[in-house]
């Protein structure tokens, strides 16, 4: 589950606020048991991230449709994911030092393995718009991982549904950016 959140990192953000459900979507970086991430203070979602507020995390890895035909046994149509579900306590941390910090290192993780964009600590602009980003800190209190890639299936099966993750997520996303862009 660590892995499926250090890799992709855009996590599925929800709150619950007068009885409504408030999701933001945002990049959160794990390290040392918690999750790290950063706001602008004018998004609604700000308030609830400050004071030991419960929230709900959705991680997404790679997922899709897995035909029957894929298989060298008879099998149904079926959908393979990756999810992690987590549930954890917001707490704001009003450092900026620590906030400058983890938004360079942040940078740094995010810019990995290449590095070709280095953040560095006498930015004027970082230094600018500190006043203006929340940072906090979650607490994870649950985990819940949600794998489904054909893992009751006969070994060769298991293989091909894995290739065909592979497939369909750099396909469907070749294709979407053609019809957009």
């Amino acid at each position: 589950m660590i892995e499926v959140i250090k890799t992709y990192p855009l996590a599925t953000v929800i709150s619950i606020d007068n009885n409504e459900p408030l999701i933001t979507h945002l990049p959160l970086i794990y390290s040392n048991g918690k999750l790290i991430g950063h706001i602008d203070i004018n998004n609604p979602h700000a308030q609830l991230l400050q004071n030991n507020t419960e929230v709900t995390l959705i991680f997404s890895g790679p997922e899709c449709y897995i035909s029957p035909s894929i298989f060298s046994s008879t099998q149904l149509p079926t959908w393979n994911y990756i999810k992690v579900h987590l549930k954890g306590k917001a707490q704001e941390n009003l450092d900026k030092m620590a906030l400058k910090q983890s938004l360079i290192s942040m940078t740094k993780f995010l810019e990995a393995p290449d590095h070709k964009y280095i953040l560095s600590t006498d930015n004027p602009r970082l230094d600018k718009y500190l006043d203006y980003i929340l940072m906090f800190e979650i607490e994870i209190t649950h985990w819940e991982g949600k794998f489904k890639l054909s893992q009751d299936k006969e070994p060769n099966d298991i293989i091909a549904a894995r290739e065909e993750l592979i497939r369909a997520n750099q396909e469907s996303v070749i294709q979407f950016l053609n019809k957009v862009f």
